[in-house]
Protein backbone atom coordinates (compact mmCIF):
# COMPACT_ATOMS: atom_id res chain seq x y z
CA UNK A 1 0.00 0.00 0.00
CA UNK A 2 1.60 3.45 -0.86
CA UNK A 3 1.58 6.08 1.74
CA UNK A 4 -0.75 8.88 2.67
CA UNK A 5 2.02 11.13 2.99
CA UNK A 6 2.60 13.67 -0.36
CA UNK A 7 5.37 15.27 1.16
CA UNK A 8 7.45 14.48 4.28
CA UNK A 9 10.04 17.32 5.49
CA UNK A 10 12.46 15.96 7.91
CA UNK A 11 14.85 18.29 10.02
CA UNK A 12 15.78 20.04 6.95
CA UNK A 13 17.70 23.14 7.08
CA UNK A 14 19.19 25.85 5.12
CA UNK A 15 20.95 28.65 5.20
CA UNK A 16 22.62 31.05 2.98
CA UNK A 17 26.33 32.07 2.45
CA UNK A 18 26.72 35.72 4.05
CA UNK A 19 23.74 35.60 6.13
CA UNK A 20 23.82 35.28 10.10
CA UNK A 21 20.36 33.85 9.95
CA UNK A 22 18.82 30.60 9.30
CA UNK A 23 16.61 30.62 6.51
CA UNK A 24 15.32 27.20 7.31
CA UNK A 25 15.77 25.51 10.75
CA UNK A 26 15.42 21.92 11.40
CA UNK A 27 11.85 21.73 9.82
CA UNK A 28 9.54 19.06 10.22
CA UNK A 29 6.12 18.57 8.28
CA UNK A 30 3.65 16.54 6.70
CA UNK A 31 1.68 16.92 4.64
CA UNK A 32 -0.74 14.01 3.25
CA UNK A 33 -2.36 13.25 0.23
CA UNK A 34 -5.52 15.45 -0.84
CA UNK A 35 -4.87 17.99 2.04
CA UNK A 36 -4.75 21.74 1.50
CA UNK A 37 -2.22 22.94 3.52
CA UNK A 38 -1.47 26.75 3.98
CA UNK A 39 1.95 28.22 4.68
CA UNK A 40 1.86 31.33 6.41
CA UNK A 41 4.50 33.47 7.48
CA UNK A 42 5.44 37.50 7.20
CA UNK A 43 8.22 38.47 4.35
CA UNK A 44 11.60 36.50 4.96
CA UNK A 45 10.01 33.60 7.37
CA UNK A 46 11.45 30.73 4.95
CA UNK A 47 8.61 30.07 2.45
CA UNK A 48 10.23 30.86 -1.08
CA UNK A 49 13.36 29.14 0.28
CA UNK A 50 11.31 25.90 1.36
CA UNK A 51 9.23 26.16 -2.57
CA UNK A 52 12.44 26.18 -3.95
CA UNK A 53 13.64 23.33 -2.24
CA UNK A 54 10.69 21.53 -3.12
CA UNK A 55 11.33 22.70 -6.79
CA UNK A 56 15.04 21.61 -7.37
CA UNK A 57 16.29 24.84 -7.54
CA UNK A 58 17.76 25.51 -4.42
CA UNK A 59 20.23 22.91 -2.21
CA UNK A 60 19.46 22.04 1.37
CA UNK A 61 22.02 22.16 3.47
CA UNK A 62 21.11 18.85 5.59
CA UNK A 63 17.96 16.94 6.39
CA UNK A 64 15.51 14.45 4.12
CA UNK A 65 12.60 15.45 1.72
CA UNK A 66 10.79 12.71 -0.22
CA UNK A 67 7.54 13.91 -2.38
CA UNK A 68 5.46 11.19 -2.82
CA UNK A 69 8.00 8.55 -1.51
CA UNK A 70 10.77 10.20 -4.34
CA UNK A 71 13.34 11.78 -2.80
CA UNK A 72 14.53 15.37 -3.82
CA UNK A 73 18.24 14.71 -3.99
CA UNK A 74 18.10 11.72 -6.16
CA UNK A 75 14.75 11.17 -7.86
CA UNK A 76 13.53 14.80 -8.71
CA UNK A 77 13.55 13.84 -13.06
CA UNK A 78 10.61 11.83 -11.08
CA UNK A 79 9.11 14.53 -8.64
CA UNK A 80 9.13 17.12 -11.53
CA UNK A 81 6.50 14.92 -13.48
CA UNK A 82 4.22 14.85 -9.98
CA UNK A 83 4.49 18.75 -8.97
CA UNK A 84 2.87 21.77 -10.84
CA UNK A 85 4.57 24.73 -9.94
CA UNK A 86 2.82 28.83 -9.82
CA UNK A 87 5.12 31.01 -8.65
CA UNK A 88 4.17 34.45 -7.02
CA UNK A 89 5.65 36.08 -10.35
CA UNK A 90 4.46 36.06 -13.45
CA UNK A 91 6.58 33.14 -15.26
CA UNK A 92 5.41 34.08 -18.56
CA UNK A 93 6.99 35.45 -21.97
CA UNK A 94 5.53 38.52 -22.21
CA UNK A 95 5.49 39.01 -25.98
CA UNK A 96 3.88 35.72 -26.63
CA UNK A 97 0.49 35.37 -26.88
CA UNK A 98 -1.32 32.96 -24.04
CA UNK A 99 -1.71 29.88 -26.58
CA UNK A 100 1.81 30.07 -27.73
CA UNK A 101 2.78 30.48 -23.87
CA UNK A 102 0.74 27.22 -22.66
CA UNK A 103 2.37 25.32 -26.17
CA UNK A 104 5.64 25.79 -24.91
CA UNK A 105 4.56 24.70 -21.58
CA UNK A 106 3.19 21.92 -22.83
CA UNK A 107 6.52 20.79 -24.60
CA UNK A 108 8.46 21.23 -21.69
CA UNK A 109 5.81 18.61 -19.77
CA UNK A 110 6.13 16.07 -22.80
CA UNK A 111 2.38 16.36 -23.37
CA UNK A 112 1.63 14.72 -26.52
CA UNK A 113 1.73 16.77 -29.60
CA UNK A 114 -2.11 15.77 -30.30
CA UNK A 115 -3.72 16.51 -27.56
CA UNK A 116 -2.10 19.77 -26.83
CA UNK A 117 -4.32 22.25 -28.78
CA UNK A 118 -7.87 20.65 -27.46
CA UNK A 119 -5.85 20.85 -23.48
CA UNK A 120 -4.82 24.76 -24.61
CA UNK A 121 -8.67 25.43 -25.85
CA UNK A 122 -9.91 23.52 -23.11
CA UNK A 123 -8.24 25.31 -20.21
CA UNK A 124 -8.83 28.80 -21.81
CA UNK A 125 -12.38 28.73 -21.75
CA UNK A 126 -12.47 27.02 -18.37
CA UNK A 127 -11.07 30.63 -17.58
CA UNK A 128 -13.43 32.76 -19.86
CA UNK A 129 -9.99 33.89 -22.11
CA UNK A 130 -10.43 31.72 -25.22
CA UNK A 131 -11.38 34.63 -27.21
CA UNK A 132 -8.28 36.71 -26.07
CA UNK A 133 -5.55 33.86 -26.45
CA UNK A 134 -4.04 34.95 -29.49
CA UNK A 135 -3.11 38.31 -27.83
CA UNK A 136 0.46 39.03 -26.77
CA UNK A 137 0.71 38.34 -22.62
CA UNK A 138 1.85 42.23 -22.18
CA UNK A 139 -1.93 43.54 -23.28
CA UNK A 140 -3.34 41.07 -20.38
CA UNK A 141 -4.66 42.35 -17.43
CA UNK A 142 -2.95 41.10 -13.78
CA UNK A 143 -5.67 38.93 -13.28
CA UNK A 144 -5.73 37.62 -16.71
CA UNK A 145 -1.73 37.14 -16.44
CA UNK A 146 -2.48 35.20 -13.00
CA UNK A 147 -5.07 33.14 -14.61
CA UNK A 148 -2.41 31.65 -17.48
CA UNK A 149 -0.23 31.42 -14.84
CA UNK A 150 -1.96 28.99 -12.88
CA UNK A 151 -2.79 27.37 -15.92
CA UNK A 152 0.43 26.97 -17.09
CA UNK A 153 1.44 25.09 -13.70
CA UNK A 154 -1.32 22.51 -14.52
CA UNK A 155 -1.23 21.65 -18.31
CA UNK A 156 0.00 18.43 -16.55
CA UNK A 157 -2.33 17.10 -14.30
CA UNK A 158 0.23 17.18 -11.24
CA UNK A 159 -0.72 15.51 -8.13
CA UNK A 160 0.91 17.90 -5.68
CA UNK A 161 0.46 21.45 -6.60
CA UNK A 162 2.51 24.28 -5.14
CA UNK A 163 0.93 27.86 -5.41
CA UNK A 164 2.93 30.68 -3.79
CA UNK A 165 0.60 33.79 -3.72
CA UNK A 166 -1.35 32.95 -6.75
CA UNK A 167 -3.79 36.02 -6.33
CA UNK A 168 -1.65 38.62 -5.03
CA UNK A 169 -3.13 42.15 -6.32
CA UNK A 170 -6.07 40.59 -7.72
CA UNK A 171 -9.12 42.14 -7.45
CA UNK A 172 -12.41 40.44 -5.56
CA UNK A 173 -13.94 38.22 -8.97
CA UNK A 174 -10.53 37.30 -10.69
CA UNK A 175 -9.71 36.46 -6.65
CA UNK A 176 -12.85 34.39 -5.87
CA UNK A 177 -12.66 32.49 -9.82
CA UNK A 178 -9.10 30.94 -8.81
CA UNK A 179 -10.06 29.88 -5.69
CA UNK A 180 -13.31 28.00 -6.81
CA UNK A 181 -11.13 26.77 -9.43
CA UNK A 182 -8.47 25.64 -7.27
CA UNK A 183 -11.25 24.36 -4.84
CA UNK A 184 -12.83 22.15 -7.47
CA UNK A 185 -9.43 20.80 -8.39
CA UNK A 186 -8.74 19.69 -4.96
CA UNK A 187 -12.37 17.94 -4.39
CA UNK A 188 -12.22 16.03 -7.70
CA UNK A 189 -8.97 15.39 -8.28
CA UNK A 190 -7.92 15.28 -4.54
CA UNK A 191 -4.89 17.11 -5.67
CA UNK A 192 -2.71 17.80 -3.01
CA UNK A 193 -1.86 21.78 -2.46
CA UNK A 194 0.38 23.55 -0.80
CA UNK A 195 -0.13 26.90 -0.43
CA UNK A 196 1.20 30.75 0.68
CA UNK A 197 -0.38 33.77 1.07
CA UNK A 198 -0.71 36.82 3.17
CA UNK A 199 -4.46 36.52 3.09
CA UNK A 200 -5.36 35.09 6.47
CA UNK A 201 -9.11 35.27 5.89
CA UNK A 202 -8.80 33.36 2.63
CA UNK A 203 -6.42 30.86 3.98
CA UNK A 204 -8.50 30.27 6.84
CA UNK A 205 -11.89 28.83 4.11
CA UNK A 206 -9.37 27.65 1.65
CA UNK A 207 -6.98 25.60 3.79
CA UNK A 208 -7.81 21.71 5.62
CA UNK A 209 -4.14 22.73 7.80
CA UNK A 210 -2.29 25.56 8.10
CA UNK A 211 1.50 26.26 9.70
CA UNK A 212 3.26 29.40 11.06
CA UNK A 213 6.16 29.84 9.49
CA UNK A 214 8.58 33.02 10.69
CA UNK A 215 12.58 33.21 10.88
CA UNK A 216 13.01 29.64 9.36
CA UNK A 217 10.93 27.65 12.32
CA UNK A 218 7.93 25.89 12.00
CA UNK A 219 6.43 27.22 15.13
CA UNK A 220 2.52 25.42 14.91
CA UNK A 221 0.64 23.51 12.77
CA UNK A 222 -3.26 22.70 13.16
CA UNK A 223 -6.30 23.10 11.83
CA UNK A 224 -7.71 26.79 11.67
CA UNK A 225 -10.58 26.04 13.78
CA UNK A 226 -8.30 24.43 16.36
CA UNK A 227 -5.95 26.72 16.61
CA UNK A 228 -8.71 29.77 17.10
CA UNK A 229 -10.03 27.89 19.93
CA UNK A 230 -6.40 27.27 21.38
CA UNK A 231 -5.68 30.46 21.29
CA UNK A 232 -8.60 31.83 22.31
CA UNK A 233 -8.61 33.78 19.04
CA UNK A 234 -11.54 35.25 16.80
CA UNK A 235 -9.36 34.49 13.59
CA UNK A 236 -6.25 33.24 12.26
CA UNK A 237 -4.90 36.80 11.62
CA UNK A 238 -5.11 36.69 15.92
CA UNK A 239 -3.78 33.65 15.82
CA UNK A 240 -1.02 34.70 13.74
CA UNK A 241 -0.16 37.66 15.57
CA UNK A 242 -0.14 36.04 18.97
CA UNK A 243 2.34 32.67 17.36
CA UNK A 244 4.88 35.52 16.12
CA UNK A 245 4.74 38.04 18.99
CA UNK A 246 5.23 35.22 21.52
CA UNK A 247 7.91 33.72 19.54
CA UNK A 248 9.69 37.65 19.45
CA UNK A 249 9.51 37.58 23.27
Amino acid sequence: MSSPIAINISNLTKHYLKEQNVALNNLNLEIVRGEVFGLLGPNGAGKTTLFSILCGLVKMNSGKVEIEGNDIITQMERIKKIIGIVPQDIALYPTLSAVENLQYFCRMHGIRKSEITSLIKWNLSLFGLLGVGKKPIEKYSGGMKRSINLIAGLLHDPGILLLDEPTVGLDVQNKRKIMSHLKDLNKKKQTTILYTSHDLEQAEIFCDRVGILNEGQLLIVGRPAELRNHFQAGSLEEVFVKVTQDQCR
